[in-house]
């Protein structure tokens, strides 16, 4: 029989690639989530993704990368490899239609909440991490208790996040997509367009973990190709 898969396990299996487990859970029925490849049911479900610029420095490390999607391509890739070692599933947020609902599981499985940018925010990491895949399992596996601390944006009085913009891409309405798009591409959006969003940037939590200008200028140039 084989050894039960564990926390630590699933960690030293993404961690060459700068990917970290980000929560679990039980699926319930409604939460979406796919069969296993061999057509079973899913019984517990590990999200993967990255924090800060790690997964970034794995990215380039591997290069060179080619295709419309190379992130996406090489997240297929490492995710889905290190699901066969671990005896899971792959699922990925960007297969589809349909596409699974991740952002609904991320906030069943971590303490991240929606920003007013329309990102979800982490309590450390602020809004510089993502999801990459899930871990689809045979069995439930024990994480621990779950992070059930409270946004930080509840006790965030300024929200400089929703000043900073140049455009005023973000209000109480949502988020100006073709504001943002016009700015972006514009000759006066360069510091955006090479260094970041300047919205995201000026939240205050998880500084530490910010993105490096490498990918900030790849994520904004995908942005900018995704809405042509």
């Amino acid at each position: 029989m084989a050894a039960p898969v564990t926390l630590s396990g699933i960690e030293s299996a993404l961690a060459p690639h700068g990917l970290v487990a980000r929560g679990g859970f039980v699926p319930e029925p409604g939460d979406g989530v796919p069969a296993r490849a061999d057509g079973s049911p899913a019984a517990g479900i590990v999200l993967v993704g990255n924090v800060g610029p790690a997964m970034w420095r794995a990215f380039e490390a591997a290069g060179p990368h080619a295709g419309p999607d190379p992130l996406n391509a090489w997240s297929e890739r490492v995710i889905t490899k290190a699901a066969a070692d671990l005896g899971a599933s792959a699922v990925f947020p960007f297969t589809g239609p349909p596409y699974p609902p991740f952002q609904r599981w991320a906030q069943k499985a971590d303490a991240v909440h929606p920003s007013p940018l329309g990102i979800l925010i982490h309590p450390d990491y602020g809004l510089w991490h993502a999801y990459r895949g899930a871990l689809a399992f045979a069995e439930s596996i024990d994480l621990g208790p779950r992070d059930a601390r409270p946004s930080p944006c509840e006790s965030c009085a300024d929200k400089p996040c929703l000043s900073a913009c140049p455009v005023n891409a973000f209000d109480s309405r949502g988020y100006d997509v073709q504001a943002c798009l016009g700015h972006v591409t514009a000759p006066q959006g360069d510091e955006c367009r090479e260094g970041g969003c300047l919205a995201r940037h000026a939240c205050p939590v998880g500084t530490g973990y910010r993105y490096e200008r490498a990918q900030t200028r790849f994520h904004m140039k995908a942005f900018v190709g995704a809405n042509k």
